[in-house]
């Protein structure tokens, strides 16, 4: 699909061919003598922004967000279990409601529940029940659990549904080196793992070239520049004169020095620098933990590093992109699926069902757990084991689309699924 704009502006390339074709910009500009002009089209601005943030590998929710009065989850996790919250003890939950308790590790997320600007979504996932990874990935980016074949991602499918005129080159961004599933499809996006290496590269080729060089290029010059090649370049142009790099983390905001925390970064430097975001998408591996998970008193353990650097990075984001900005930016995380309710004895977790999804921004009706967690006795149970499902991702998504992005209907990104306003979750205000 194209956008009605001046130009072809965009590009779908992963950032590796896009870095090769960067590099050699001033060339090729000499054998075509072709010219992008100084001043930039207008693009549109969104009128929301959505970040989305998948935790791949299966983020354990009852670790994140656990019930602090029942019984059966300290019973079946007696090293992995969150004590009650005690005043003084870093090692207990954080009271959220009374009923819910957050891990101390996701610490730096408490004020902005307290704030109103955080919810959470518990008992959430697909209602498919594999516990493959690559299939409940696919089934979550595609948005249709169950059904393999999907041609394109839901978020890919928004864009489609709720065309832009004039939109910009960098309206949908995935920081990944590769365009993700849930942004693949006739949409254009962009996949790029960093702004700079992808902004500076173009004018970094030297004017002298070898013959080799020129014999390698020469022929696929013209056709490459015709097509995606000249969107690329396009593209090029464009972010180094909006030049998102001249904005530093403001409001004392201090970032991981993560994948995550560079990603959201960056993010922040793409909306400051208005060039007409409104998708972002970012990576965050390492969930899988089925062994040395960690206890909630320790600083160590896999998934303890997890919930800090995760926490930090979207605590950071908020804090540098401050509450104007963030009353049109919805941050949204996913994971596959959860872990066992009881532990094993690697001192982990394997592969369950539900996990929760955290919400973040100034249109969310924060300070609340929503969803439906029973109690942890094994009759209630997926399987006997596994936290179940009560709220299908994909009601998450509606409410996304509808409520926040404002698309009057979910149902051309979320086929097969019709859902009506009653069976929402609540989590976004209009």
């Amino acid at each position: 699909m194209r956008h009605s704009c001046s130009r072809r502006q965009f590009v779908r390339f992963g950032a590796t061919g896009l870095g090769a074709t960067a590099l050699a910009l001033p060339v090729f500009e000499q054998w075509l003598g072709w010219h992008v002009s100084a001043q930039e089209p207008h693009v549109t601005q969104p009128r929301k922004r959505l970040v989305v943030i998948f935790q791949r590998g299966a983020m354990d929710g009852l670790s994140a967000v656990m019930p602090l009065a029942d019984e059966h989850y300290r019973q079946l996790r007696p090293l992995l279990a969150v004590a009650p919250p005690k005043a003084g003890d870093p090692s207990t939950a954080l009271d959220l409601d009374g009923r819910f308790g957050l891990n101390p590790h996701l610490a730096p997320l408490l004020p902005l529940f307290q704030a109103g600007t955080l919810a959470v979504i518990h008992g959430v996932g697909s209602p498919d029940g594999t516990r493959s990874h690559f299939d409940a990935q696919d089934y979550m980016e595609s948005a249709t659990p169950g059904r393999k074949g999907t041609p394109d991602g839901w978020l890919n499918r928004y864009l489609q549904a709720a065309p832009l005129h004039r939109a910009s080159p960098f309206r949908a961004v995935s920081f990944t080196q590769l365009t993700p599933r849930t942004l693949q499809g006739k949409a254009n996006v962009i996949a790029l793992a960093d702004i700079q290496a992808f902004k500076l590269q173009a004018g970094s080729a030297t004017k002298h070239v070898t013959t080799g060089f020129e014999e390698m290029y020469a022929q696929a010059a013209a056709d490459a520049l015709r097509g995606t090649g000249q969107e690329s370049l396009e593209a090029v142009k464009f972010l180094k004169r909006a030049n998102p790099g001249r904005f530093q983390p403001e409001h004392g905001a201090t970032y991981p020095s993560s994948p995550l925390g560079n990603a959201l970064r960056q993010t922040a430097q793409l909306i400051k620098a208005n060039v007409g975001l409104e998708i972002a998408f970012a990576d965050c591996g390492g969930w899988d933990t089925h062994a040395n998970q960690g206890a909630p008193g320790q600083s160590f353990g896999q998934l303890n590093r997890l919930f800090r650097d995760f926490a930090g990075a979207i605590a950071a984001f908020v804090q540098d992109l401050g509450p104007e900005r963030m009353r049109d930016t919805l941050v949204l995380t996913m994971t596959e699926f959860g872990r066992t309710v009881r532990q094993n004895g690697a001192g982990g977790t394997d592969h369950g069902r539900a996990s929760c999804m955290f919400a973040v921004g100034g249109s969310v009706r924060g300070g609340r757990v929503y969803g439906d967690v029973p109690k942890l006795a094994p009759a209630n149970l997926a399987d006997g084991r596994d936290l179940p499902v009560t709220t299908d991702f994909r009601t998450v998504l509606a409410e996304t689309i509808t409520h926040h992005l404002g698309l009057a209907q979910s149902g051309s990104v979320l086929p097969g699924y019709p859902i009506k306003p009653s069976g929402l979750v609540g989590f976004l205000g209009r």
